[in-house]
């Protein structure tokens, strides 16, 4: 049986500037700590629902991090291949 591996994402929400701000921190067992900025502003035609306005900072958060990973791992594809990777998105 294999060993079981862990990484875990830290989620912190706060307001900056007048906007939701939101950093998603990667951590994982040897893997070198990633972190992912999301913004969201509440458009002054809009209801104030500050729920939507977390939800969004974090989707972004999560997709900025997640594109940081697939970068990272494409960098670790073409260091050990000598091949740049095409990675599918």
């Amino acid at each position: 049986m294999k060993a079981e591996k862990g990484w875990s994402v830290s989620i912190a929400i706060d307001e900056h500037e007048g906007r939701t701000r939101a950093k998603a921190q990667l951590f994982g067992d040897g893997h070198p700590e990633m972190v992912g900025v999301g913004l969201a502003r509440l458009n002054p035609t809009d209801l104030d629902v500050p729920a939507i306005g977390d939800e969004l900072a974090v989707a972004r958060a999560l997709a900025d991090l997640s594109h940081q990973l697939i970068e990272a791992t494409a960098a670790d594809i073409e260091n050990v291949t000598k091949i740049p990777p095409h990675l599918e998105v």
